[in-house]
């Protein structure tokens, strides 16, 4: 895993058949992958692909919900676009490439620069420790924010829909899969969409509210509808091993034991 800005190169001393790198940058940047020098054999069974997030054991970020983009158009293949494309750009704070190089001596040179992002939307944290705010402006989209550690989580404020400055009634039937809400999941893999959801947040609060999730993945995840401003603001802090051992107050370790 690579987190600086720079040129690589990898240059195969022998058959390379099932290669990745993974890129991560800050929540608030871009990752703009440049191919510099590209040497090898689309011919003979050779690829280059860059994806626009992080595949791990066939599990996506962001996922396939939370992502702009259909699946397939987040792999860029350099045996079919060649070097008409000299940039790709990914839509968060991470991206990856898959590569086989078949014939020692071949390779390829890329450089890694970031942009800003002012309004990031999926997230995965550098740090198991850390402070952020989401922020989703009249976007119709659902971001998910990912600690790939077990955490306490504590979160200090929620806005959700406000309309012309004033707040919306709470719903009638809670948070019902629509509308705007945030919700906390928990699991062991990297996809979302396969975590189980922890706790359903429906109505704007100033907290704080923290709880315990002992799993290998958490994720704070806002669902908007694109009709409203919609904000949250969470410290998290890694869990100490004493307190995997012996949980206390509000906990969901026993849903995420086989993942510790």
């Amino acid at each position: 895993m690579l987190s600086l800005q720079g040129q690589f190169t990898f240059t195969a001393d022998r058959p390379q058949l099932h290669c990745a790198a993974f890129f991560i940058s800050e929540p608030e940047e871009f990752i703009t992958i440049y191919y510099d020098l590209v040497s090898i054999d689309c011919q003979g069974g050779d690829f280059l692909k860059v994806f626009d997030g992080w595949i791990l054991k066939g599990e996506k970020f962001p996922s396939s919900q939370d992502h702009p983009l259909p699946t397939t158009e987040r792999y860029i293949d350099f045996c079919e676009s060649g070097l008409g494309r000299r940039s790709i750009r990914s839509s968060q704070n991470v991206a990856m490439i898959f590569f086989r190089v078949h014939e020692p001596g071949n390779g390829f040179t890329l450089t890694i620069r970031t942009v800003p992002n002012l309004f990031p939307c999926n997230v995965i944290s550098q740090t198991p420790n850390g402070r952020f705010t989401l922020v989703v402006p009249h976007q119709h989209r659902n971001c998910s924010f990912s600690i790939i550690y077990p955490v306490m989580i504590k979160i200090s404020d929620l806005t959700l829909g406000h309309l012309n400055g004033l707040q919306l009634k709470k719903p009638a039937a809670g948070c019902g899969g629509k509308g705007d809400f945030v919700e906390l999941l928990g699991g062991s893999g990297l996809d979302p969409s396969k975590m189980m959801p922890v706790a359903d947040l429906c109505y704007p609060f100033q907290g704080p509210a923290q709880m315990k999730i002992g799993c290998d993945n958490t994720v704070v995840r806002m669902v908007s509808s694109g009709k409203h401003i919609n904000r949250v603001t969470f410290e998290y802090r890694q869990l100490e091993p004493y307190e995997l051992e012996n949980p206390n107050g509000n906990s969901i370790r026993e849903f995420c034991l086989s993942g510790l």
